[in-house]
């Protein structure tokens, strides 16, 4: 079963897919059928020039436990950025 839950966000940032580093400018995150992974479901991370089209993509898929350290291991060096960089933090 389907479970239609993603969500999408504006980012920004860069980072390297099939054809090379790419700008990135949108990010979806959705919890469903993962395209690759042999599981019923998956966190889904897709970020995307939306300039490009879906070509120009960074495609990942997580494990739900995979993804909650990935989130904690996020949160963490943000934290400790924050320390040494609030400026970037404002």
């Amino acid at each position: 079963m389907c479970t239609m839950i993603a969500e999408k966000a504006a980012v920004t940032g860069s980072g390297k897919g099939t054809p090379g580093w790419i700008e990135v400018d949108q990010v979806a995150v959705s919890y469903d059928h993962p395209s690759h992974m042999t599981m019923e479901h998956a966190l889904n991370i897709d970020f995307t020039d939306t300039s490009q089209g879906l070509g120009a993509r960074v495609a990942v898929e997580l494990t739900p436990q995979s993804a909650q350290r990935l989130v904690a291991l996020i949160n963490d060096a943000l934290e400790r950025g924050a320390a040494v960089d609030p400026v970037a933090f404002e």
